[in-house]
Order: C-alpha cells, then sequence, then structure tokens
C-alpha cells in the first residue's frame, strides 16, 4: 500500500476550473490538491488520487454512477485504510444515501465531501472541506457512509442540500451530527453505526447491485395537481415505485377523484408508494389526520422522516436487489442504516 487513503474524485465543483462555458470538472487534482494543502499536508495521512473517467458534473449523475462507485471501491477495498469521494453537491445526498444502502456498516471509513467554491480559488471552503475528510478517514471509526462539510460530520443518509450560497450548504434536519470539527474534534460515537470489526478487510463485490433506470418516480402534490402527471408514472412500465411528497404529516387530497383513483391503479398495478411530508423538519404521521387516513388501506408506505434522497434510494436499492411489490411492503420499515428515526 503506498498511501493511506484513495481519493476517489467523480467531479463537481471542488474540482472544476474556470472554462469558456464556465466552470467545469477538470483533470490533474491531484497536484492541485498537494499545492493547496501546503505545509498542512505532513500533518495529513498519505493519499493518492484516483479520477473517473469521464469526470462528471453531479447534475449528470444517474443511477449507473452508484454501481461504479461502489464497483470502484470494491477493486481497491484491500489497498487502503480510508477513502474519500469528492462529489458535487447538487446531488451529493442522493450519492451517500445510495452508497450507505449498498455498503452498510462499514469496516473502513466512507467519507464524502466537496465544496461550494473550487479548489484554489479566493474563498475556498474546498481546503478545509478536503483537510476534514482526510483526517477523519483514518484518525477514528466511522462505520457510516458520510458527508463532512463545513466542519460537520453527518450521516450521508440523512443529508440534504439546504443552501446555494452559503458554506453551511447541508443539513440533517431529522438527525444528530456524527461529529462536530473546531478547534478541537468532537465526536459523537454512541449515535454511529456499529460495524462488526471482527472483519476489517471483508471484500465489498457482494454488495454491488446494478440500478434500474427510471425505476422510481417522484411526485411533489400541489393544489389543482393535473391528472396527467399521474398517468405517466401509472402507464410507465419501467416505474416500479412512487415517492409521493404530500403535506404537513403525510396528508393527501382525499376529495380529489382523480388521486384516489391513481391510489387504486397504482395498488392494482403493484406500484409501491411511499408517502414523505414536504416539510424540510419533521416527518409523517400516516392517519393521524382525516386527510391522510386512506391511504394505509390503499398498501402507502409511511417514509417516517426520511429525506426524499433516503427514501428514492431506498426504493432503488430494494428494486435493485431484486425485491418486489410485496417484499418492499415487508420490509420497508427495517431500518437498514439508520434512514430514519425509530419511535
Amino acid at each position: 500500500m503506498s498511501a493511506q487513503v484513495l481519493i476517489l474524485y467523480t467531479g463537481g465543483t471542488i474540482g472544476m476550473v474556470q472554462t469558456e462555458q464556465g466552470l467545469a470538472p477538470a483533470s490533474g487534482l491531484q497536484e492541485r490538491i498537494e499545492m493547496a494543502l501546503g505545509v498542512s499536508i505532513n500533518t495529513l495521512p498519505s493519499f493518492e488520487v484516483l479520477e473517473i473517467s469521464p469526470l462528471i458534473d453531479s447534475a449528470n449523475i444517474t443511477p449507473q454512477h452508484w454501481t461504479k462507485l461502489a464497483s470502484i471501491l470494491a477493486t481497491h477495498w484491500q489497498d487502503y485504510d480510508g477513502f474519500v469521494i469528492l462529489h458535487g453537491t447538487d446531488t451529493m445526498a442522493y450519492t451517500a444515501s445510495t452508497l450507505s444502502f449498498m455498503l452498510g456498516a462499514c469496516a473502513k471509513n466512507i467519507i464524502l465531501t466537496g465544496s461550494q467554491i473550487p479548489l484554489g480559488m479566493n474563498r475556498s471552503d474546498a481546503t478545509s472541506n478536503l483537510q476534514a475528510a482526510l483526517s477523519l478517514a483514518v484518525s477514528h471509526r466511522i462505520a457510516d457512509v458520510s458527508l463532512v462539510f463545513d466542519g460537520k460530520l453527518m450521516r450521508g443518509n440523512r443529508i440534504q442540500k439546504i443552501s446555494s450560497g452559503r458554506f453551511e450548504a447541508f443539513h440533517t434536519p431529522n438527525d444528530d451530527l456524527l461529529g462536530e470539527l473546531a478547534i478541537d474534534v468532537q465526536l459523537y460515537p454512541n449515535r454511529m453505526t456499529q460495524s462488526d470489526t471482527t472483519t476489517p478487510h471483508s471484500s465489498l463485490d457482494n454488495n454491488i447491485v446494478s440500478f434500474k433506470d427510471g425505476a422510481v418516480g417522484v411526485i411533489t402534490l400541489h393544489p389543482s395537481q393535473p391528472a396527467s402527471i399521474y398517468q405517466s408514472v401509472l402507464d410507465d412500465d419501467h416505474c416500479k415505485a412512487i415517492v409521493l411528497m404530500t403535506y404537513g404529516a403525510g396528508n393527501v387530497p382525499d376529495q380529489n377523484p382523480a388521486f384516489l383513483s391513481f391510489l387504486t391503479e397504482a395498488m392494482l398495478r403493484k406500484k409501491n408508494i411511499v408517502n414523505l411530508t414536504q416539510c424540510l423538519h419533521g416527518g409523517v404521521s400516516q392517519g393521524a389526520y382525516a386527510a391522510g387516513s386512506i391511504l394505509s388501506s390503499m398498501n402507502v408506505l409511511s417514509g417516517r422522516d426520511m429525506t426524499l434522497e433516503a427514501a428514492f434510494s431506498k426504493l432503488h436499492w430494494l428494486i435493485a436487489t431484486g425485491e418486489h411489490y410485496y417484499s418492499i411492503l415487508e420490509k420497508w420499515n427495517i431500518n437498514y442504516c439508520g434512514e430514519f428515526t425509530p419511535q
């Protein structure tokens, strides 16, 4: 092993440079990282940078990229003590959530990070985020696939991007921080997932799945919803499950014939539906109000206090592992990797 940490560079703002068309991902990141870290590099774990090809703007992430990332980690699992994934912030929460379901409680640290301003540019947050990620990659035991950003360590399947203009870009609205990095590093091991430390070098090969494009749809409710939106996902044979973004504590327009017909038809066509609140904080209390009580009778699953990204990723992962309509109904309430708050 020539280095302790593998930095997997997927693209994103952190490694972008200015072009005539605007900011775009650029190769040659190892040299730019070493230059930006300066003398602090001597206090950090040794690292190597592996750039995926082609580099991508995270807005172009697809489920195939999640499989590719897991496969790269599996290939190099025995060669490094820890892993840092550099990723664009726009879809960071989707990738972090999906990897958490695929990889489970990891025997080696997998830390995601990125930045709001590219590395090397004036006032960039990239250097501090990189330093934090590298310092956590091997120095502390973190079983959760996690994100470190703006001095905060967060569980990957509980994060949401909350700002496009602040360095505090991410928040975990329904979960406690796993750690805080200020003058001192304060970690909270009791909040972390516990891993099986008896097999520290186990392979990831059995965790890799191939995702199905278009398998999960998202419908956000709003007043006077066009009925064609419902029909489009019903008629799409590739779409096997739907995340339904509802009002408040999980309420729906129970006096709307088109919506009720949609729920009935989805159940008949064996398309799983997960009820998730549009509210940033809190979760679904399905049946607390009369306007939401009909959902359980239609086999609609409660998303509890999961993020959209986590619910979307969990459905994708269950489908990719071969689960079908009825088995998803049975397994949905399993808390696989801390994706929701136990009640």
